[in-house]
């Protein structure tokens, strides 16, 4: 009977992943079938150059929401998933860390208009969009985060379904009611998501009473610290190409750019929720993957469902390239030249996150922040030497590839290390708290 029991427990487990896991998939389906409809909407209401400028500052806003709250939602996340009851705690701790982080992130979000887009757009264009993102969309996303933590995916689904939905609206209603300048598009886009992270927050957020602990933050601040870095890095890195195309190719080029990359990271939406569920697991089980054929098999699963979405929608715009208006069509012709990226791309965010659930949180920001300046060097390096658009286009995919060698070679290497045995010390330290 106990070999029965076994396979029981076992079946029943895989079950219950396979359900958590669907859960969090439709929330991605629903939310790429919504993306889609927002991102033809605005690609197509604004001008090339304007949707450049536009993705541009809404990329700047997710690296700056990175430091909002100094990596607290990652304790808050720990304590979701396994100490539910300490939720309004860490809470409170959040919201304090939030609100002394905001002067920090002003003066950052300053340095980078001054840096990049003055000249280009409006402060007040570049601040509502900022806003929208440092105070509304990332508000959503702890939300779902601490959904996710409770093991309530399909809430976490609706959430982003229902965000989405918002945001799409809104585009809707832009693309045919308005004048169909950036301006009058950043204050819609700062309403919706206003709307959408209130709604959130009131709905699905759990209802515990707030409590201010000090002594419980004092001990995870290293914690916080080190995962707000490597979240910075990481966001950094990966959204620094498009500052760098518009500070040297300027809005339309930053423009056609943007479009090649938003249809890029549609993609990525099943992989991230493939990343949540294995966070989780690596939560649980440390060794996981620690064989190399289970690696090898991950990896090449998340690289090819990366290349067959991005083949599938490349293919459709070749026979159809104005399907998605005539903006997406300028870069159309684009998305099949660049096939492997998003499985580098996806492999990246994918080894990353197993750094974070193994704890290696400080290891992850300096991995991530090689990763960028190499990045960096090498795209410069392209957008200075390649003559047309489709070569440095072309380039990308070597250039993600020699990234994706980095990340795997550094993640793996820092996985083994921490498994192998350690020498002995003469006087072992007494534990601290929080580690």
């Amino acid at each position: 009977m106990a070999p029965i029991a076994v396979w029981t427990g076992r079946l029943k487990g895989n079950l219950n992943l396979v359900r958590d896991y669907a859960s969090l998939l439709s929330g991605s389906a629903g939310r790429l079938v919504l993306s889609l409809a927002y991102f033809v909407c605005v690609a197509n209401a604004l001008s090339v150059g304007d949707f450049g400028l536009f993705a541009t500052a809404s990329a700047t806003g997710i690296v700056l929401s990175r430091i909002a709250g100094f990596g607290f939602v990652s304790p808050l996340y720990r304590v979701a998933t396994g100490r539910s009851r300490l939720i309004g705690a860490y809470t409170a701790g959040l919201l304090a860390a939030f609100t002394l982080s905001l002067p920090l992130v002003a003066i950052a979000a300053a340095g980078f208009y001054l840096a990049f887009f003055q000249g280009e757009m409006s402060v007040g264009a570049f601040a509502a969009i900022v806003t929208a993102e440092v105070l509304f969309w990332r508000s959503l996303e702890i939300v779902i985060i601490v959904n996710n933590g409770l093991g309530r995916f399909a809430r976490g689904a609706i959430i982003v379904i229902a965000g989405s939905a918002i945001r799409a609206a809104a585009a809707v209603g832009f693309l045919f009611l308005a004048s169909g300048s950036l301006a009058t598009w950043s204050l819609a886009y700062l309403g919706a998501n206003a709307v959408a992270a209130v709604l959130a927050v009131l709905i699905y957020y759990p209802r515990q009473r707030l409590r201010f602990r000090p002594d419980l933050y004092l001990a995870r601040w290293r914690d916080s610290v080190s995962v707000a870095g490597a979240e910075v890095i990481f966001y950094l890195q990966s959204e620094l190409d498009k500052l760098l195309v518009l500070s040297l190719g300027g809005p339309q080029a930053a423009g056609i750019y943007a479009i090649l990359m938003r249809l890029i990271d549609l993609t990525a939406l099943p992989i991230r929720s493939f990343n949540t569920m294995i966070v989780q697991r690596m939560m649980r089980n440390p060794a996981l993957l620690s064989r190399w054929p289970v690696r090898w098999g991950v990896e090449a699963g998340v690289a090819i469902v990366s290349i067959a979405g991005l083949a599938a929608l490349g293919g459709f715009l070749h026979v159809f390239p104005t399907a998605l208006g005539d903006n997406v069509s300028d870069a159309a012709p684009l998305v099949l030249v660049a096939l492997t990226v998003p499985a580098f791309r996806n492999l990246i965010e994918y080894e990353s996150e197993l750094l974070y659930a193994r704890g290696k949180t400080t290891l992850r920001a300096l991995i991530l922040a090689i990763i960028g300046l190499i990045k960096a060097g090498f795209l410069v390096m392209l957008l200075r030497t390649m003559p047309t658009t489709e070569s440095w286009v072309i380039g990308l995919n070597g250039l993600f590839f020699a990234l994706w060698i980095v990340s795997a070679a550094a993640t793996y290497a820092a996985l083994d290390w921490s498994r192998s045995p350690r020498p002995r010390r003469a006087v072992m330290p007494a534990p601290q708290p929080g580690e």
